[in-house]
């Protein structure tokens, strides 16, 4: 089969080598010209996930696999477009379309009849059959569900365990008519392979949810659940904090009992935490529960510089390091990082703040505008913000001077901090 997978990310790249070891001829498209040259050349274009180097090496040298800059020229050969362009939201905290809207500008370009298209990038209900269908349709003349097949297929993978989480979770998807979802699910079965799932309902594999919108909404659900979970979990650990009670105690004996799971209390970063409930409030304007949430966890950063600065006695001229750029450990991925929102709320504070991150190099944590940290540095301050495993053996001679840490968490050795006043999030001091 020939496939046609555009935006080649950080999703997009390893979905396009999954389909090349199966055998397919797939065609990454990039707008960036460095990504599509190393990808060429058998090179992963970032660091981090489990298996990519060697799959990319091994399909790109089979043949499978090439990418273009060529978008219309790569679908008009393609049998089967698969689109992971990214969509965000705005600092009004509305989706910016305009990377998904300029990606299906090109798709239709070069649609040919009896192609299917599948968006996997999450997006709010209705989006697939009401915004993108008409706009493929006009680009190309084509009429989605006649002379094309669409579908959503939503990404349900983290970064890190992308081919691990493939096989592990049944593939998604919903058509915009019958023949569209009958031929979404005959190319996933064609592409993916499934771990067995006892503990599942029906048999792990390609999942018909009925129509795009059930298939967008199960996404959203999903992560929008986690966010209220966590909203829930730092309201919690704040109330327990002003308590003097070990939250994680809590957690863990609430967790014990079914149809209790509590998530761990912190900053939320990512691409999906932080947004995808936005994606799902575009379309409900009830949602309060959901938007109070959000103001919950957008609240945080906030809270941890309070506890920073209640032990310091004030952040004034105080030399502060956050630990970690990255949103999540291990992960060389900055998009929606709690680190924003702490260096900002530490400046306000009139803190002199710098960033240290062991996966980012001093020119790469400047070029997000921030004042690298270095391990060895004297600091009066710091706050974990990623739990990266470096950071578990981290010790305060790594901090000269430093008075106080807060560890959101819940990853340093309180063996290493004699002397220092340790704050972990939720914990007791």
């Amino acid at each position: 089969m020939k496939i046609c997978v555009v935006a080649l990310g950080k999703i997009g790249l390893p979905l396009a080598v999954q389909f090349a070891g199966k055998g397919h001829q797939v065609t990454g498209a990039d707008v960036n010209p460095a990504v599509v040259d190393l990808v060429n050349a058998g090179i992963e274009p970032f660091p981090g996930e489990s298996e990519l180097d060697v799959r990319l090496k091994k399909v790109v040298a089979s043949g499978n696999l090439r990418a273009t800059v060529d978008t219309k020229a790569a679908v008009a050969k393609s049998e089967a477009v698969v689109v992971v362009a990214p969509l965000i939201v705005d600092e009004n905290a509305i989706p910016d379309f305009r990377a998904m809207d300029a990606a299906t500008r090109a798709i239709a370009q070069g649609l040919q009849p009896g192609t299917l298209v599948s968006y996997e990038t999450t997006l709010p209900v209705h989006t697939t059959r009401q915004r993108f269908g008409p706009m493929l349709a006009q680009g190309s003349g084509l009429q989605a569900g006649q002379d094309f097949y669409l579908c959503h297929s939503p990404e349900r993978i983290f970064c890190g365990r992308i081919f691990a989480d493939l096989r592990r979770y049944p593939k998604l998807i919903g058509g915009v008519n019958e023949a569209s979802a009958a031929k979404a699910v005959e190319f996933y079965q064609a592409v993916l392979d499934f771990d067995p799932r006892p503990d599942l309902a029906r048999p792990n594999g390609v999942w018909d949810l009925g129509s795009t919108e059930a298939a967008e909404l199960a996404k959203l659900a999903e992560t929008t659940y986690r966010d209220v979970n966590i909203a829930l979990a730092n309201q919690f650990t704040r109330f327990a904090d002003s308590e003097g009670i070990d939250i994680y105690q809590v957690i863990e004996a609430c967790n014990s009992q079914p149809f209790s799971h509590i998530h761990q209390p912190g900053l939320v970063g990512g691409h999906c935490i932080p947004v995808y409930p936005r994606f799902y409030m575009v379309n409900d304007s009830a949602a309060t529960i959901v938007r109070a949430a959000r103001e919950a966890n957008d609240d945080m950063p906030g809270y941890v510089v309070g506890l920073l600065d209640g032990i310091l006695g004030g952040l004034v001229d105080r030399k502060v390091a956050v630990l970690g750029a990255a949103y999540r450990g291990g992960v060389k991925e900055t998009a929606f990082s709690g680190v924003f929102p702490l260096v900002k709320a530490l400046s306000g504070a009139g803190a002199d703040v710098a960033v240290h991150d062991p996966l980012y190099t001093d020119e790469e944590l400047a070029g997000y505008g921030f004042t690298p940290y270095h391990l060895g540095e004297s600091v009066e301050g710091a706050i974990v913000q990623a739990d990266h495993a470096e950071y578990r053996v981290l010790s305060s001679e790594q901090l000269p001077r430093v008075g106080a840490i807060v560890d959101r968490c819940c990853i340093t050795d309180p063996e290493l901090w004699p002397g220092v006043t340790r704050k972990v999030l939720g914990a007791p001091s």
